[in-house]
């Protein structure tokens, strides 16, 4: 149904080649089809070696991913911070390229943690600000033939994003170049119906995200998986799905995902129990009904 796949962040941060080249064997040995690479910083590893490297195991680049730490920003911010943000986005936008990764994900609009009251009004502005902002980066985007997803974050990440339909309302206008990346760790928070925003998505469906409900496992939560996985199929996506989580033992990673105990007994074993849930959801799914 999806290839799975792994986010370096589950054991390291920040991703660098040395974090490569020791986690890359091990998530193709525990049967991962993927992974997806965030850029902390460009130049923390090499577009190039990545790309042998991940040959080297059989694993594609399911996507790049932004980062947006303080004074990484396309709205209500000043004009040299905005230039600066789209250069970094379409230096990542270029690193795709090299790894044939199909996009470049998360929530380029505005740092994380970063919260402001918007009147209606002033969202709109927002949204319009966003869009103006995305243009230039969407055009280079497209000329290389990788798309951006934009990740809606929960209420205590950011103000601008939180839900598909917030996010619908600020690409409309963009070209398909720009779309959603989902995270249903975020969905979980601010989505009434998450499976609604699965089926609103999926025109614009770019790149998915998974992690139970409480950073962990899928699977060791309470999300209906079965119900999460057969939605997302039935709007058409067939892209892979990621396991998102954060170690605790990186302090400036725990801080800011508020990591503030395990999920699991090890890391590995976060991991490897999601993908093993995952995959056994996909069999039962695909399973032809009895009837009776």
């Amino acid at each position: 149904m999806f290839e799975i796949g792994a986010n370096p962040w589950i054991w390291t941060s920040p991703v660098t080649d040395a974090a490569l080249a020791h986690l890359v064997p091990r998530i193709a040995g525990w049967g991962f089809d993927a992974i997806e690479i965030p850029v902390e910083n460009p130049g923390d590893w090499s577009p190039e070696r990545t790309r042998d490297l991940l040959a080297a195991h059989g694993l594609t680049a399911a996507a790049v991913l932004l980062v947006t730490p303080p004074g990484r920003d396309l709205v209500d911010t000043d004009p040299a911070t905005v230039r600066a943000t789209q250069d970094y986005l379409r230096s990542l936008v270029d690193a795709a390229v090299v790894l044939g990764a199909p996009s470049v994900c998360g929530p380029a609009y505005a740092s994380v943690g970063r919260v402001w009251r918007m009147l209606p009004a002033e969202r709109a502005s927002c949204y319009a600000a966003l869009r103006a902002a995305l243009a230039p980066v969407a055009d280079h985007a497209g000329a290389a033939g990788v798309r951006i997803g934009l990740e809606a974050l929960n209420r205590y990440e950011t103000s601008v994003l939180n839900t598909v339909d917030q996010t619908l309302s600020a690409l409309d206008g963009l070209p398909d170049t720009v779309g959603i990346m989902l995270d249903s760790y975020h969905m979980n928070i601010e989505e009434a119906d998450p499976y609604a925003a699965i089926t609103a998505a999926g025109p614009r469906l770019v790149h998915v995200q998974v992690s139970g409900s409480h950073r962990g496992a899928p699977g060791d939560d309470h999300i209906d998986w079965a119900r999460w996985l057969r939605t997302l199929a039935e709007t058409g996506y067939r892209g892979p799905i990621c396991i998102e989580s954060f170690t605790g033992e990186n302090e400036s990673i725990a801080v800011a995902a508020s990591i503030w105990r395990p999920f699991a007994p090890s890391q590995d074993a976060l991991a490897t129990n999601g993908l093993r849930h995952l995959r056994e959801v996909m069999v039962r799914l695909a399973a032809p009904s009895t009837g009776g």
